[in-house]
């Protein structure tokens, strides 16, 4: 399991890799190493920068190329190709059909050459997506790229070829989806079936239900970020109870041989024992004197004695023979118990299933990293519930559990896939949200607050309302994660201090 968590120290490991692989020290090289040692999909880039700057180089004529030109930055805020493609198609045809019609001859249509070397750029760089297994995709990817780096390059032309590009985009990714649905259905029926083939095995039953929660839709790629860590904690100490399980084997089978060699020894002594007990009796019946009975009655008596601490000798090997035996079996079964908790224990709250404090801490610099590389926000919110010590006073520990798993999974329900939720200690819980400013994430946490309000919890027979006060911070660009919490944790403070079951930003 990679326990390097540092940028520095990945890029570090990156190097040697480079080295140790006799590769060149290019950025792409670079890039495919790092994202090894770090554990991130090997995915190319989204090109931000350059359909930024072909963004900037549009200039709009009328309101419908305004309208593009706005959808054109919302698709990048979001990476979304599909967008990018449409709302250029759309800004080339708006301006087209705004065109008054020219005589052949006077006014050339043609694309401006920063335009179209900006467009060049984008396809090149998503062209990578249709792979090896659409040649005709590639092929009109080619074409594109080849018509916009013509040193005229004519609209008309290019307009053609962009909606060419479009469909195949289209049905491209409608065809990744279907595969992508197809592959799921068929990794849930290999994995319930390794589950039922399982006999006994808690462990594997937890990891079974881990993997096919991972896998339910939406598919992100946090969620089997997430599954993928659990899983190799899971198969640490698999791989430790296989080899201890070994060694526990060769330990019983040593133990055994030793056991049939002190009952051998045993009746060989009995035998002994028996045969000179005989004899001795035989050379008894032809005593005739006192004096003859003495050396007789002596050996009997070294003979039992000898018997006596040979006897006393194996019961004590037996009582260290099972001795090695309880302790080899205590150990098998922590171990085993260890594999029974260790998909909960690793990074979840074994009570609300939300991150622990060790998984948010994972969570936190991995969101932090993808902020810093993307230029996105990232706000953090600190929940903690109204009034609960009064609750546990009053309805009793179980019922205040409770009211800890209803929070969990109403927040669960209503934040979106890329949110982390985790329990931060107590009654405090803490919500990463991506992508999110500060004034968006105080509306998501106040809409939280709505929703759990609509949904009552139930302690036995008992409605009880829950509600919870919460401080919002927005991660700075050079702030510690820790300290945007602490933030959010005062700004909790004063939402308490102003009447509770209140929002306010830090």
């Amino acid at each position: 399991m990679n326990e390097l968590k540092n940028p520095t120290d990945i890029a570090r490991e990156a190097l040697k890799r480079l080295a140790a692989k006799h590769l060149e020290p290019t950025p792409a090289n670079f890039q495919v190493c790092y994202n090894e040692i770090a554990g991130l999909p090997d995915i190319s880039p989204f090109p931000e920068r350059p359909l930024r700057q072909l963004a900037a180089a549009l200039v709009p004529h009328d309101s419908q190329q305004e309208a593009h030109l706005d959808a054109l930055g919302q698709a990048i805020v979001k990476r979304s190709w599909q967008g990018v493609i449409d709302a250029v198609t759309g800004f080339s045809q708006a301006g087209l059909a705004r065109q008054p019609a020219v005589p052949v001859g006077m006014l050339p249509d043609l694309l401006p050459a920063d335009l179209a070397i900006s467009l060049a750029r984008v396809v090149e760089s998503f062209s990578p997506f249709f792979g090896g297994d659409s040649p005709r995709s590639v092929a009109a990817a080619d074409e594109l790229v080849r018509l916009l780096k013509q040193p005229k390059v004519e609209m008309g032309a290019v307009r053609n070829a962009l909606d060419v590009m479009a469909c195949h985009v289209r049905s491209g990714v409608e065809e990744q989806l279907e595969i992508r649905d197809s592959l799921l259905k068929l990794l849930q029926l290999i994995i319930r079936n390794i589950g039922e083939l399982g006999v006994d095995d808690r462990w594997l039953k937890g990891q079974i239900d881990g993997l096919l929660a991972s896998i339910a839709p939406p598919l992100t790629l946090r969620h089997l970020d997430e599954m993928e860590r659990r899983m190799r904690d899971v198969l640490e100490k698999q791989g430790r109870a296989r080899i201890r399980s070994v060694a526990a084997q060769q330990e019983m089978r040593e133990m055994l041989s030793e056991f049939i060699k002190s009952l051998a020894q045993m009746n060989r002594s009995s035998s002994e024992f028996e045969v000179r007990i005989e004899e001795t009796a035989r050379q008894v019946e032809k005593v005739t004197t006192p004096d003859e009975l003495k050396p007789l009655l002596a050996g009997v008596i070294s003979a039992t004695h000898a018997m006596a601490e040979e006897s006393a000798h194996s019961r004590e090997q037996l009582r260290n023979l099972q001795e090695k035996v309880e302790v080899t079996e205590a150990e098998l079964l922590q171990l085993h118990h260890e594999l029974d908790n260790a998909s909960a224990l690793a990074r979840h709250d074994p009570l609300t299933d939300a991150l622990n404090r060790k998984g948010l801490d994972e969570a936190l610099l991995r969101e932090m990293a993808s902020m810093r590389r993307k230029e996105t926000p990232l706000s953090v919110s600190l929940l903690d519930i109204d009034n609960f010590k009064k609750l546990n006073d009053s309805l009793g520990h179980d019922a205040g559990d409770g009211a800890l798993i209803h929070l969990a999974n109403v927040t669960r329900g209503n934040i979106r896939p890329s949110d982390t939720l985790a329990r931060y200690g107590g009654e405090e819980f803490v919500i990463l949200m991506p992508d999110t400013a500060l004034d968006e994430g105080v509306e998501v946490i106040t809409r939280l607050q709505r929703e759990l309000t609509k949904a009552i919890y139930m302690s036995g027979s008992q409605r009880v309302l829950i509600t919870f006060s919460a401080g919002v911070a927005q991660v700075g660009p050079d702030e510690a994660g820790g300290d945007a919490i602490r933030r959010a944790d005062q700004a909790m403070y004063l939402a308490k201090r102003a009447g509770k079951n209140r929002v306010f930003g830090g």
